[in-house]
């Protein structure tokens, strides 16, 4: 009777842990289907592609979360990227190279260990037109484009504050690991600070690359958005210090960005966006702009499209010329 009693003990004490936890299977499936110029001093032809990831990178991933007591959690987040068009895993020989890292969250905030975005990362979209896409420009002409931004670092202390007042803001820190001479990136510094208050969103981001007896990579954005109900108009502006690390070498970029909601269902998007680079980063300006729309089928499924074009001037050389013509699925599980 005794024995009877403890088992059932143990199975009520193992029924409430399990009620306390849970783990989600998710995912993003994403492809699209358009035609696409890149024009390189004055060579190059059209083509259509099958690609994957044009509104989002395409990816699964497990996560989960127990409830601790006293309103402190654990949880952790294992996430793969993939290509929708061929299959092929997003880094070859990484079995979760978005997302790997276990932490705790409470009224302190959320403290993430492993590998996870950067904070700058978090905050560089935020305020991007044309839905922070394939088909905005500033995918093409922004200052951290070319300039070796690392968005997923690895061995990442990360920690992100509760939001008070609308403030809100996170840290992170990756160590560097490899002592190796010939290692380029040692370790990774990065931080955000977000406010969202009504209509009015600002995000501002700021990440230091300490490269090993090279120069520091810099890289900062600021974006900032007002919701005017009929339509919601976004800015951008962004900075990218010693790119690739060459002293010196320097590049900024703006965009501008307006979003109308047609109804519930359809959105209508464009952006304008320009960059220059001084001449130890290549002495080239950058202008696109880009118009898209987005039509959500349920809650979990849309459609997309919409068209971009963006050209650096190259002194003393031929422009350079890119143009996309797209349409795609965004199917969210």
């Amino acid at each position: 009777m005794k024995k009877s009693l403890i088992a059932l003990a143990v199975l009520a004490a193992s029924g409430a842990s399990f009620a306390q936890s849970s783990v989600t299977l998710y995912g993003v499936a994403d492809v699209w289907i358009g035609s696409m110029k890149s024009e390189v001093k004055g060579v190059g032809e059209r083509q259509t592609y099958l690609n994957s990831g044009g509104a989002a990178g395409s990816r699964f991933g497990l996560k989960g979360s127990e409830d601790l007591g006293g309103g402190l959690k654990a949880n952790f987040n294992l996430e793969q990227g993939f290509a929708m068009d061929t299959g092929v895993q997003g880094t070859a020989g990484s079995a979760f190279n978005r997302q790997s890292w276990v932490g705790f969250s409470g009224g302190f905030g959320e403290v993430r260990l492993g590998r996870t975005t950067t904070p700058m990362d978090d905050v560089r979209g935020a305020s991007e037109g044309v839905f922070d896409t394939d088909l905005s420009p500033r995918a093409y002409t922004a200052a951290d484009a070319t300039g070796g931004f690392t968005s997923r670092p690895n061995n990442t202390i990360y920690y992100h504050a509760p939001t008070m007042g609308g403030f809100s803001g996170a840290l992170s820190y990756s160590l560097g690991e490899d002592k190796n001479v010939n290692t380029k990136t040692t370790s990774t510094t990065s931080m955000n600070l977000t406010y969202g208050a009504g209509p009015v969103a600002v995000q501002f981001g700021y990440q230091v690359e300490t490269r090993k007896a090279l120069d520091d990579a810099k890289f900062m954005t600021l974006g900032a958005s007002y919701d005017l109900g009929m339509a919601k108009l976004m800015a951008t502006y962004g900075q990218a210090r010693n790119i690739k690390s060459i002293n010196g070498a320097d590049a900024k970029d703006w965009q501008l960005g307006v979003d109308f909601p047609v109804s519930s269902a359809l959105t209508l998007s464009a952006s304008y966006a320009k960059s220059d680079k001084n001449a130890k980063a290549g002495d080239t300006d950058g202008t696109g702009y880009g118009i898209g729309a987005t039509y959500a089928l349920s809650k979990r499924t849309m459609i997309y499209g919409g068209y971009e074009a963006d050209k650096t001037k190259n002194p003393g050389f031929v422009d350079s010329k890119h143009d996309l013509l797209a349409v795609g699925v965004n199917h969210s599980f």
